[in-house]
C-alpha cells in the first residue's frame, strides 16, 4: 500500500499502525522494508489488565514487535506506540508501560483517555485529572522520549502531520 500510495503521489511520509501479527515478524518486516515515516504499534494498556482488556494480544509480544521495529537495518523512522488511560490501571502501571516502551526503541508514544465504544467492551474505571495526563508527559520526556502527547483528547494519530513536520519534535 505504501509503494501503491508513493507511486501515485510521489515522496510522501506516511504513518503506518500495525497490528502485532500474533508475532509473525517476516509481515512486520514488510511493513518497515517499504520505510514508513512512523512505524506504530499501540500496547493499549498496562500489563496487568492484559488478560481481560486485550485477551487476543500478548504485552510482551508487544514490546517485543515494536524493538524487532527499532532495531530493523536502516531504519530512519519514528517507532511510536500509545495507551489509553481509565481502565483501572493506576499511575505507577503507567510509568512502567512508558519505561518498557523507552527500553523497547519507542520514540513517540501518546496518552489518552479511554472511552468505551459499546456496551460489549469494558467500562471506563477512571478519569485522570489534567495533572496526572501533564505529569506522565513530564515523566516521558525525562526518559527520553522525542514526544509525549498526553491529554484525555489524545488519540493514536494525535498530530502525526505535525509530528512527522518536525514542528512538533
Amino acid at each position: 500500500t505504501m509503494e501503491a500510495i508513493r507511486a501515485e503521489v510521489g515522496s510522501v511520509p506516511i504513518e503506518v499502525v500495525a497490528s502485532d501479527f500474533n508475532g509473525n515478524l517476516d509481515l512486520v518486516r514488510q511493513i518497515l522494508d517499504a520505510r514508513p515515516a512512523v512505524f506504530n504499534h499501540n500496547i493499549e494498556t498496562v500489563l496487568r489488565l492484559y488478560a481481560t482488556v486485550r485477551p487476543e494480544a500478548v504485552y510482551e509480544r508487544s514490546l517485543q514487535i515494536l524493538q524487532f521495529a527499532a532495531s530493523h537495518p536502516g531504519n530512519g523512522f519514528e517507532i511510536k506506540s500509545g495507551l489509553m488511560l481509565g481502565l483501572g490501571e493506576t499511575d505507577e502501571e503507567v510509568l512502567q508501560v512508558l519505561r518498557d516502551l523507552r527500553a523497547h526503541g519507542v520514540t513517540i508514544v501518546t496518552i489518552g483517555q479511554y472511552l468505551r465504544p459499546s456496551p460489549r467492551h469494558a467500562p471506563v474505571q477512571r478519569y485522570p485529572t489534567p495533572e496526572q495526563f501533564r505529569m506522565f508527559r513530564e515523566e516521558g520526556m525525562k526518559m527520553g522520549f522525542k514526544a509525549v502527547f498526553s491529554h484525555p483528547f489524545v488519540r493514536s494519530s494525535y498530530h502525526a502531520r505535525e509530528t512527522l513536520a518536525g514542528s512538533v519534535l
